[in-house]
């Protein structure tokens, strides 16, 4: 179950939002075999000027168009599933126009007893929720 937030610069229609929202959740969806219902997904846009993204010395150039990603999720799966993962997420982005270099992605891992989704309890800990699989 990842939650996940974008953040853009203003400028994108809503629709090209759900879009680019709808395309990242299809990758981890094809990547992780999560269901189709575990869509959490917070979108922000910010005026240009807000969201500051260099290339870290890979020497190469962002634009306006950036789209930086977080993805928080349960720990356990493998440096090559999240490579994959990242792989498809800029593949589906690109399909919809957004260049390579302008998709930045934050993967942050958590434990099942980390999340509660509603009610105040941990349901993963209840077993009101099964802990999904890696």
């Amino acid at each position: 179950m990842p939650l996940v937030r974008i953040d853009v610069n203003q400028g994108r229609s809503k629709e090209d939002l759900h879009r680019l929202s709808q395309e990242v959740h299809d990758a981890i969806l094809a990547e992780y075999g999560i269901p189709e219902r575990d869509y959490f997904h917070i979108l922000t846009e910010h005026p240009v000027g807000q969201i500051f993204a260099q290339d870290a010395g890979l020497g190469f150039e962002r634009t306006d168009g950036v789209v930086m990603i977080q993805i928080f999720t349960q720990a356990g799966r493998s440096q090559e599933a999240k490579q994959r993962l990242f792989a498809a997420v800029a593949e589906k982005l690109a399909g919809v126009g957004i260049a390579g270099e302008d998709v930045f992605i934050g993967y942050v891992e958590n434990t099942a007893g980390d999340w509660s989704f509603g009610f105040g309890r941990a349901q993963y800990v209840t077993g009101e929720l099964a802990v999904p699989r890696k």
